[in-house]
């Protein structure tokens, strides 16, 4: 079975049609694909995931989430961030540099062209 078959049969929350996983967009395909991408790799099971992404969605419900569905890949992608971290593969403030930097970069890319990181990109407070 695929690792995104077992993660739709793991994850009951996980919005989906008959064809499989939904995404409103590009980004939550991308997040899905890297999740999926390190389950493949042993760095959790799907067991792991699904218990981690429950308690990254009952911290955020606690803190206000409405809970109307449009927040479900937020709560992967914070939970990939969390996981990644916890598993000693990058600390959280290694991934939001690198976040910060490709912001960086993209506010400075013309629309339609590649964006490519520089050194700058990973200055604080760059412009």
């Amino acid at each position: 079975m695929s690792s995104a078959a077992q993660a739709t049969l793991a994850l009951e929350d996980l919005p989906r049609d008959d064809d499989g996983p939904v995404f409103r967009e590009p980004w939550e395909a991308q997040a899905f694909a890297m999740a999926l991408s390190l389950h493949e790799r042993g760095l959790f099971t799907w067991t792991e995931w699904a218990a981690a992404l429950a308690d990254e969605i009952k911290i955020a419900q606690a803190n206000g989430d409405p809970d109307t569905g449009t927040t479900y890949y937020r709560h992967w992608l914070a939970t990939l961030e969390k996981m990644v971290a916890a598993k000693g593969v990058a600390p959280l403030e290694i991934q939001h540099r690198y976040r910060d930097a490709w912001d960086h970069a993209a506010d400075r890319t013309p629309h339609g062209s590649p964006i490519v990181l520089r050194p700058d990109d990973f200055q604080t407070g760059a412009a």
